[in-house]
């Protein structure tokens, strides 16, 4: 009866596998895609069972605020009923759940119990801010730590090779925070670059001097992800340089006369590029969850500020989106570094790797 039944799956499998050896890197890609619509929904549901545990939401904030600003006026009890029902927070936290995703699906992420406005008009220009100075900071984050640590490994055991472990060693042993304050500490001081990391008038009203300006704002914020983040991703790029260095093809490329720079800079190089596109989708997701810290300090209008001020008022509406969106943000840029790298692997597409 079994093997029947063993006989019979493989039967039905056999047209999928076929399919799956003949377009494997389409297959990889929506296995991976797939995996990532069953983590969203999970940590969904995880955010909503938290968010009930807390004591207190967002009708009670609402209701103190009011008291605090309109001494002669108070809510009454069947107005906080009133809107708790209407916001769905009297049920069940997977009733809640179920009702924000079905609405989501829709392209409705509801309105804001703080400030009454689309929760999506809020989340499209802080994400937009966000993405926009983690892109400037993961390029130039990765190429300055990529060229640096193919040099360091090119002059291992020299004065250049030690001082720069130094450094790197330095920058590591330094908390993030610390690294936020200080630069915005130099930057008061100094007065070089502001100490807020936005310019204060919007793109529209002159674009050219926008863009000069929010280069100029956000140097510091750049100059500080590029301190946290560039320390681990030069001692790995320096490791696996060194790694395929020392293997024997190395040598055997070398017997045949191949230059040094060829060896170095083509062979080697190509072999130890798949764990560094591997290690920038995990920057990404670095720099985003760092965002909260580095935004709030700055003041930058991203997606992290908001996220803090989201969470001190409780507004389960606005906090469900941010963390949505930005998890959904870092599994699409996971998913594209998987996606290179299996380009770059036929190993990973094949699941040989």
């Amino acid at each position: 009866m079994r093997q029947t039944f063993m006989r019979a799956l493989g039967v039905l499998l056999d047209p999928f596998l076929r399919l799956k050896r003949r377009f494997p890197l389409p297959f990889y890609i929506l296995g991976r895609a797939a995996a990532m619509v069953v983590m969203l929904f999970v940590f969904g549901m995880a955010v909503f069972a938290l968010m009930d545990i807390i004591p207190g939401d967002a009708v009670s904030r609402a209701r103190a605020r009011v008291a605090a600003v309109e001494y002669r006026y108070e809510w009454t009890q069947e107005q906080v009923d009133m809107l708790r029902e209407r916001e769905g927070l009297d049920q069940p936290f997977f009733a809640q759940y179920f009702r924000w995703l079905a609405r989501a699906l829709r392209g409705d992420m509801g309105v804001t119990l703080i400030w009454g406005a689309p929760v999506a008009f809020l989340i499209r220009q802080r994400l937009l801010n966000t993405l926009l100075l983690s892109a400037i900071s993961l390029a130039i984050t990765s190429a300055v730590a990529f060229a640096l640590g193919i040099f360091f490994s090119s002059k291992a055991g020299s004065r250049a090779d030690l001082a720069g472990s130094f450094a790197t060693l330095l920058a590591l042993s330094i908390p993030p925070l610390v690294v936020l304050l200080g630069l915005q500490f130099f930057a008061f001081v100094t007065g070089l670059f502001p100490v807020v990391g936005y310019p204060r008038f919007p793109f529209w009203y002159d674009r050219v001097a926008f863009v000069f300006s929010y280069i100029r704002h956000v140097f510091i914020l750049v100059l500080a992800n590029l301190i946290i983040g560039a320390g681990v991703s030069l001692r790995m790029t320096r490791a696996l340089m060194l790694d395929q260095v020392g293997l024997p093809y190395m040598i055997s490329l070398r017997s045949r006369g191949i230059s040094e720079r060829r060896v170095f800079f083509v062979h080697a190089f190509r072999n130890a590029l798949n764990p560094f596109v591997s290690w920038v989708g995990v920057q990404i997701a670095g720099m985003l969850a760092g965002s909260i810290m580095l935004e709030t300090i700055f003041a930058y209008p991203g997606i992290g500020l908001l996220m803090v001020q989201a969470v001190l008022e409780q507004d389960v509406n606005l906090i469900m989106a941010i963390l949505l969106v930005a998890s959904a943000a870092v599994m699409v840029a996971m998913l594209l570094a998987d996606i290179a790298l299996a380009f770059l692997d036929p190993r990973v597409r094949y699941g040989k790797g």
